[in-house]
């Protein structure tokens, strides 16, 4: 494996206009050999949890893969996942823009059949998760927990019984943003209820792309954390994704968890400038709020030194010569995620004693036609392709391979 490693290129992925780590040397950044064994020793006993990847969209165009091998044509493989000390991941369930309707619905089922196929085609190296004492069995185990989300509201098409299926079929985590019930205005009535029932299923809300009233709504509403998968410090870097102060204070005094996206677009060309962030959000959120958030293998370009998931250890390098302390570290990789799982696993628990599952309609609650079920239907030209692109036929040739 490690042969294969090394054949593999080094600057996929990595932002192609950024210029050197160090503005004396012209060197990129590389971490001393000390702190290193510090940071792998570090992360042996505190593996990674991923806030996002977008693995589960990549494979499904590609005509063959093994992620136990190894895997060029993505980010994201096994043996990668092993030297970045990657202990759990999440698997986004995010579709492209176009997609509308029940075509929505369709496509998100197909990408959880994807990947359950992709991690029954793998047991060697993964296995998924459906709470916080899944993720400990699997690091137990050797093998890699995939949680699965965030997905799309749109997932849901405006019901509540859509919700309940997709948690029976593993989701774990929505993010409330592009529905009519979680928009600019925030939550509506039957948004909220949708919170209320995620609540009692154990599905956390992401809101990651909302917007701020709707983030301010859920975080005052949620009986459970609210997690941001994909948001930095705008206060460090002015893109609309990421968190202002005020919303990151609020996120930190709810105890909910942001989760620093290691993206050149949203933190900046190089690792120094993702450190900034995890200290920026540090600072101004607690130490018990802030996570990573890969990305990899979205489309996104990644900071000099954070190419792919293997590249953990440089990051907590450079952490560690900054002062984080080792229990800040072991929070930012895997405790915060872990009291983030805990508390939406006891919530639900509790909650499904005291409260039915909801039948509330967005007609009754908003007072919304339904919608009509030929919405956003295309002809063969339309998103009918991205959705043949899929399948199974990957995972199954990838389960042969493996």
């Amino acid at each position: 494996m490690a042969d294969l490693n090394d054949d593999r290129p080094t600057t996929t992925g990595v932002a192609e206009d950024q210029g050197p780590d160090d503005p004396f040397t012209g060197e990129p950044y590389a971490p001393e050999d000390g702190t290193l064994r510090r940071a792998h020793a570090l992360l042996d006993a505190h593996p990674v949890a991923d806030g996002c990847s977008g693995l589960p969209w990549a494979l499904r165009h590609l005509p063959w893969y093994d992620l136990e091998l190894g895997e060029t044509a993505v980010e994201t493989d096994v043996p990668r996942l092993r030297e970045g000390r990657v202990g759990a991941l999440f698997w986004s369930l995010q579709l492209p823009e176009g997609l509308a309707g029940n075509r929505t619905v369709a496509a998100t089922l197909e990408q959880l059949d994807l990947v359950h196929s992709v991690i029954d085609a793998h047991p060697e190296g993964l296995r998924l998760a459906r709470g916080a004492g899944q993720l400990i069995d699997a690091r137990q185990c050797g093998r890699v927990a995939v949680v699965l989300g965030p997905a799309g509201a749109p997932a849901l098409d405006d019901s509540l019984g859509i919700l309940r299926i997709l948690h029976a079929l593993g989701l774990r985590v929505l993010t409330l943003a592009g529905t009519a019930w979680a928009g600019e205005a925030g939550l509506t009535r039957f948004g909220e209820e949708v919170v209320r029932e995620m609540n009692r299923l154990g599905v956390l809300a992401d809101v990651s792309g909302a917007s701020e009233a709707t983030a301010r709504r859920a975080v005052a509403l949620s009986r459970t954390p609210v997690l941001c998968t994909r948001s930095g410090a705008r206060a460090l870097r002015p893109h609309p994704a990421n968190l202002p102060d005020d919303m990151l204070a609020v996120l930190g005094a709810a105890g909910g968890l942001c989760m620093v996206p290691l993206t050149a677009e949203q933190a900046g060309p190089t690792a120094r400038d993702v450190a900034d962030h995890l200290d920026h959000v540090r600072v101004v959120a607690g130490p018990e709020c802030v996570g990573l958030s890969g990305t990899y293998d979205s489309g996104s370009a990644h900071p000099r030194g954070l190419a792919d998931v293997s590249a953990y250890p440089n990051l907590i390098a450079e952490l560690l010569d900054r002062g984080w302390s080792d229990t800040e570290l072991s929070l930012l990789t895997w405790g915060n995620v872990q009291r983030v799982l805990r508390s939406a696993d006891f919530t639900a628990r509790t909650a499904q004693h005291r409260r039915d599952p909801s039948t509330a309609r967005i007609a009754e609650l908003d007072g919304q036609r339904p919608r009509d079920p030929t919405a956003g239907r295309t002809g063969a030209g339309g998103d009918s392709g991205a959705i043949r692109a899929g399948g199974d036929s990957g995972a199954i040739r990838a389960g042969g391979a493996g």
